[in-house]
This record gives C-alpha cells, structure tokens and sequence, in this order.
C-alpha cells in the first residue's frame, strides 16, 4: 500500500497527475489520503474547485479535498499572473474547468491597485510589496497579474485578500493541519507530492516541528543543471512563489526527492498521446452504441436476461468514462500548444509532464535517479547574493557531514514513464 496526501494547485498538469494517480487500484495499491489545493497556478479557492471538479470527473469524489495557504509565507496575499494563464488559462483547466460566474464583482482591476483603495486593506500604499504576482511583489517590474483570473478570485476568494490586520496571518490552515496529522499518524508509511508552491509544507513543519525527521516528500519544483523558466532563466515556477519556505524546507531535515526541469523537461508528451485518448474515448462510445442496440432488440423478444446482459454491458462502457479522457485530452492539447508557442526550442514534441512525473515518482522511485547534495535556495537577487529563487548546491552544506541532503533527480527513464502514463490514461 502507498499513502499519499497530496498538495497541488490544480493546473493542467496537475489535474494529469491527479489523472495519473486514478488509473491504480486505489483499493490494494494506492491510498490518496486527500488533496490539499493551494495558490500558485490560480488562486487557492480556484485550486480547491479545481480540484474538486478534476476528481469528480475522475469518480473519485470520496477523497477529500481541503483548503491550504492562500499566500506565499512572505507576503499578504497572492494574485495569479499571466504566465501562468498563459499556460493553464486563467481558470488553470485551459478554459475547461467548471463554470464560475465572475459577473457579480464591480471592482475594477486598475481600482485594486489604485492609490485611493483605501487605508484599510493590504492594496493600500504601505503594503503593495507584500503583496505577490506570481511570486513577484506588486511593484517589481516582472509582476504582470492575469486580469480575468484576478477578477475570479475577487468572486470566490475574498479570504485570501486579507487586511491590515494581521492577527490572522499565524494561523495553520486546515490543509496544514491535515499534513501535520497524517505525518504524525503515518511516518514515512505516507508521502507528501507537493506539486506547487512549498508554503504548506514549510507551515507545517514549523508549527509541529517533531514531523520533519518523518516526513517524507516528493516536490515537483527546482531546477539544478538547466536553466530555470521564470523571467530570469534561473529560478523555476513553484520555488519563485516562495523561495523563503522552500529554503527552509530543505534545510529541515525532511527526506526530499527533487523532481525538477533537469527531468521533467526530459518527459515530453505531444498531440499523437491525445489523439490516442480521443481514439479511446470514440471506441468506448461505439461499444456503448452498439451494446444499447443489442440490448434494445432484445427487450420482448429473447428474454428480460438477455437484455439485462446487454445493458450491463453498456452501463460498462459508459461514455461517462470516454468523457473523462476527452475532458483530460482537450486541457493537455491546450497546454502542447502554449508550451510550443512559448519554446518551439525545447517543446517542439510536446509539453513537459512536470506533475505527472513527481506523482509517478512518489509511486515508482526507480523512474529516476538521483544525486544527495546539501542544497538551498537563494533568497536575494544582487551581488554576494546569486538570483531569488535559484536552487543550487549549499556550499555551507558541503563542508558538514550532518547537513541535510536532498535526493535530486537529474535522470528519468522518460521511455518508460512517458507511454506508461500515456496508456494509463487511455485506459481511464
């Protein structure tokens, strides 16, 4: 059996992981403990619906989803930005997420971020750097918000835009909370997949101190032999929205596996594997056609078991499943296409599978190899500094045998991985 609690902020690919982790037998095999969504992609709430939404579709509506940080540990409050619409739509499913009606908020964007919104929110003048783009503060020149996904969040995540007041900013959410309990019920007899940002992980280490020797964590993030995919090449997408928790967590003592851009650039998934899905998908539909037929012919004239028989076989094959992987096929479409638009260099066969891979690792460790280094993550960006965001090596680390170290994968036995997760998925 493998436990795992997962912690996601449910994009495309993370709704592929999600999709991943399904096609196992979740009853002798795999045991999803619950799903925390988090920010980072999308606003927290829009991760939590999401997320919802993606397990449904997937008929795995018994596990539980549950609410994490709606804010990167070293700001107030979190606003999505453009890259990663560009990537996951601005409602993080590529436009096929469900639908929320953003129509009843009357604020306009340009209004937040005026210096007339007032003295008793954190939009006010004195707090605009605490507040994060996308893991960019308000006033630094990289910040870019997504408009449309800014205007979701106002509709259904308020609570994220908290006010000057922080007598709230120390509490440990529910989705913190979760972790904190099953680390503690479980050990390493579970592992944490965080797919997003670190900030619940960090949360939680630092409110229940005694789990970081039990905790066992797979995290998709971090780059260490190639160059990043933020503004500056160097720092990678979830380190950047908290590059404070993510140092922190690797300074813990935690066991961590690192399955950064050095493999996941390495699994590439491309139209011909979505193609294959929607193939599956019609025979699917067919073999129901054709099974409601048979089964209609019989009605009244070669017996009531006949019939039975012939509707069992086509509640088998019902669409609701071939649904799933058109549903899964047109959000991975969406994503090879704003990967090749972005990089034909590097996404010419197809978009990385950053999330499937880390979930897939969290249940085969053999996909990758890895090295132990002492590492950390820099947290200013200026001479005698390095970059904000970068995961590199700890030069302090190299010189004590005590430091702790973190398993970075820099191999991936990506023609093993990459039809396997394809096959899987046809098979939904």
């Amino acid at each position: 059996m493998t436990r795992l609690i997962l912690d996601v902020d449910t994009g495309i690919d993370d709704a592929l992981a999600l999709a991943y982790l399904a096609t196992f037998d979740t009853v002798d095999v795999l045991d999803v403990l619950g799903v925390i969504g988090t920010y980072g992609n999308v606003s927290v709430d829009t991760a939590v619906r999401n997320t919802s939404y993606v397990l449904e579709r997937l008929g795995l509506r018994h596990i539980p989803v549950i609410r994490g940080s709606s804010h990167p540990s070293w700001a107030r409050c979190f606003i999505p930005d453009a890259g990663c619409a560009q990537f996951h739509g601005t409602d993080g499913l590529g436009g096929f997420g469900p639908a929320c009606d953003s129509s009843s908020s009357d604020t306009a964007f340009s209004d937040i971020f005026s210096d007339n919104s007032g003295s008793d929110t954190v939009f006010s003048r004195d707090y605009r750097s605490l507040i994060s783009v996308g893991g960019y503060a308000l006033d630094d020149v990289h910040a870019n918000p997504a408009v449309d996904s800014f205007e979701l969040s106002l509709t259904t995540d308020s609570a994220s835009f908290i006010h000057a007041d922080d007598s709230s900013a120390d509490l440990v959410s529910e989705g913190v909370q979760f972790i904190i309990d099953q680390v503690r019920a479980y050990g390493f007899d579970v592992t944490v997949v965080a797919t997003g940002p670190l900030t619940d992980i960090d949360a939680a280490i630092a409110a229940a101190p005694d789990i970081a020797g039990k905790l066992k964590l797979v995290m998709m993030g971090g780059t260490l032999t190639q160059e990043g995919n933020c503004w500056d090449l160097t720092a990678e997408t979830n380190i950047i929205q908290d590059p404070e928790a993510a140092d922190r967590v690797f300074h813990s003592g935690a066991d961590i596996t690192m399955v950064g851009l050095d493999v996941t650039h390495q699994c590439l998934m491309g139209s011909d594997a979505t193609r294959a899905w929607r193939e599956a998908a019609n025979a699917d539909t067919l073999t129901s056609s054709t099974a409601s037929q048979v089964a209609d012919s019989l009605d009244g004239s070669a017996g009531s078991s006949n019939a039975a028989s012939a509707r069992t076989s086509s509640v088998a094959a019902s669409p609701s499943a071939s649904d799933v992987r058109v549903f899964l096929a047109d959000m991975a479409d969406f994503s090879i296409a704003a990967n090749l638009k972005a990089d034909a260099r590097l996404f010419s066969q197809g978009m990385p599978l950053h999330d499937p891979l880390a979930a897939a690792v969290a249940v085969d460790p053999s996909l990758v190899t890895c090295i132990d280094l002492p590492m950390k993550v820099e947290l200013e960006t200026g001479d005698f500094h390095g970059t904000r965001g970068r995961t590199i090596g700890d030069p302090a680390g190299l010189i004590d045998s005590n430091a702790p170290r973190i398993h970075v994968a820099f191999q991936v036995d990506s023609s093993r991985f990459v039809p396997t997760f394809t096959t899987r998925i046809s098979t939904l």
